[in-house]
């Protein structure tokens, strides 16, 4: 049998370092995917393509689309993406390997690991403004 000490407490009692850790995870994220939409299509040069034209007058099937010539990323920008991607990854890591989790099995778990992705502050500033926003609307 075992005593209260055994117990977990509340899995959406998230500890203040962890709720810190979501939100630089979550900022990391958004400056990599801010950075990327800057850079051209394509890491590498690369001649681009043309979407295919339909056959005997019907329909393609799917999405069809071109992608223009591109001269790829410079040094720097492949220099600055990886600095970015690895500050995601190791943002991430220390969000999903806090102690927290361990205490909580299953779908509580997977339940709390969700809400405090939407929690207010673990958001990165410009989504928690436009959650506020919506707060204000409502």
């Amino acid at each position: 049998m075992s005593d209260a000490t055994d117990t977990p407490s509340d899995p959406f009692g998230f500890p203040p370092e962890l709720i810190e850790a979501q939100k630089a995870a979550a900022e990391a994220y958004e400056e990599l995917h801010r950075y990327q939409a800057m850079l051209p299509w394509s890491r590498e040069p690369h001649e681009g393509w043309e979407a295919p034209a339909p056959a005997h007058g019907g329909a393609l099937v799917g999405p069809q689309f071109s992608r223009p010539r591109s001269p790829g990323w410079t040094d720097a920008q492949k220099a600055e993406y990886d600095r970015l991607w690895e500050e995601c990854r190791r943002t991430s890591a220390v969000v999903s390997t806090h102690p927290h989790w361990g205490r909580f099995p299953g779908a509580a778990q997977i339940e709390a690991r969700q809400a405090l992705k939407r929690m207010p502050g673990a958001l990165p500033a410009v989504k928690q403004v436009e959650q506020d926003d919506l707060a204000k609307a409502v």
